[in-house]
């Protein structure tokens, strides 16, 4: 029987699982591969911490370089997170000949393109399904699955962490900050949470979503992103009232021409697939041309999770491998994806419903104000509510609109919040309701 070495760069949470699988699940995964998957070699900076699996020490090192420099070992599995040194390890890996396994989205994001072309000049394999949504197959479903479909578009749960929150607050109307602290007591959340709570790990897996999606190279900068940080139990509320839920969403949207690229909190209806994921579970809604809408839902994160993913990984490299097979199915989907762009469309030009809630003084005509500012962008009212209750000194008004174009929008909020009437900044969130717009037209 045929072996293939692997070489395990970061023995953390993930590392952990993946040594676990790779030894407790040897004899199954060389009955699956037809080849003996070894675990020749493991480094970590810190060794003494107890793990929850005991590995020969012989194989324990504190140098990545014994790993990078060993010719018996084919595939090098990164698992340290970070972008530095990170980044150097897995060119190092490269350059001498190995394919390369990683989970880690930040360094795709910012340097994937890099790391994909160095691979692709030395006919090696780049292989990351662990990078987004942990344990859910979503980038082997849109590599090879989904393969036959142009990807219409995709809406994505995708930041546990942020999910926790949210159900926190809309289940138990709890105030953001002690959501939050919650989800650090649960484990679901870093003590510095910035990366998950403002947008940016789900921008992250955007990026590397829709690179695949649409075969195109990675392009961070392209998405627009907002957080959950600023998220007030009081919207919460509203929105049940008018029937819909908040999300963090990733949203990517091809309207044959432009892309649309964004992350922020949503309102989708409470009969949505998406709206019924809680906890802080991942997933991701799509519709394809051919296959029509699917719902792809598991665990985000975690050990066994996100070491199953890259443990697949693993095994589709060793086939290659095994077979003498390079380059047969491509990192990005497309075989000239790294030599394509799409064009994006910006924020501005979105059309989408929204949400607006006004903190309006309790004045006669302090709606017609409001609505003519409205009107004057072209906007259109589908639902309000107004309450009695006094907020601070002043009275909620809330709004449903109809499909308006985001830069409409910022300019009639600019133009009210001037308003002497009107306690600035108006909150307003955007809304994916296909039934609000099927009733427009």
């Amino acid at each position: 029987m045929k072996t293939v070495n692997v070489g395990l760069i970061g023995f953390g949470v993930v590392g952990s699982g993946v040594a676990r699988l790779l030894t407790r699940q040897r004899e199954l995964l060389a009955r699956r591969l037809g080849a003996d998957l070894v675990l020749k070699k493991v480094a970590d900076l810190d060794l003494d911490r107890p793990r929850p699996v005991t590995l020969d020490k012989a194989i324990l090192t504190p140098r990545a370089r014994d790993i990078l420099d060993d010719p018996d070992i084919h595939i090098v599995v990164e698992l340290m997170g970070g972008l530095s040194p990170a980044q150097e390890y897995l060119l190092a890996a490269i350059e001498r000949g190995k394919h390369v396994v990683t989970a880690n989205k930040a360094l795709l994001a910012h340097h994937g393109n890099d790391i994909l072309s160095a691979a692709a000049a030395r006919g090696l394999e780049v292989a990351f399904e662990a990078a987004v949504c942990g344990g859910v197959p979503i980038l082997l479903a849109l590599r090879q699955g989904l393969a036959a479909n142009r990807i219409q578009e995709m809406l994505g749960i995708l930041n546990g962490t942020c999910n926790y929150i949210l159900t926190q607050m809309s289940q138990f109307g709890k105030p953001y900050r002690e959501a939050l602290a919650e989800a650090q007591a649960q484990g679901y959340a870093e003590a510095d949470p910035t990366l998950d709570v403002e947008g940016i790990d789900t921008a992250h897996k955007l990026a590397i979503l829709m690179s695949l999606a649409y075969g195109a190279r990675l392009d961070l900068d392209a998405v627009a992103v907002e957080g959950i940080s600023a998220l007030d139990p009081l919207d919460m509320q509203f929105a049940q009232e008018f029937g819909y839920r908040f999300k963090l969403l990733a949203i990517t949207r091809d309207d044959g021409h432009r892309v649309e690229a964004r992350v922020h909190p949503t309102l989708i209806p409470t009969e949505h697939m998406l709206a019924k994921v809680g906890g802080a579970m991942n997933a991701v809604y799509l519709t394809g041309d051919a296959v029509g809408p699917i719902l792809l839902y598991g665990q985000g994160a975690g050990m066994m999770p996100t070491a199953s993913a890259v443990v697949s990984d693993i095994m589709d490299l060793a086939r290659n491998l095994i077979h003498g097979v390079r380059g047969r199915v491509p990192p990005l989907g497309s075989h000239n994806a790294l030599e394509s762009t799409r064009l994006i469309k910006p924020l501005n030009d979105l059309v989408t419903n929204y949400y607006f809630r006004f903190a309006a003084r309790d004045r006669p005509g302090v709606l017609s104000q409001i609505s003519g500012a409205l009107g004057k962008q072209g906007i259109s009212i589908a639902a309000v509510i107004q309450k009695g209750r006094e907020v601070a000194g002043t009275v909620p008004i809330v709004m449903i609109t109809h499909e308006a174009r985001e830069q409409d929008v910022r300019h009639a909020l600019a133009e009210i919040d001037r308003l002497e009437v009107v306690q600035p900044p108006t909150v307003y969130y955007r809304i994916e309701d296909p039934h609000l717009h099927a009733a427009q037209i």
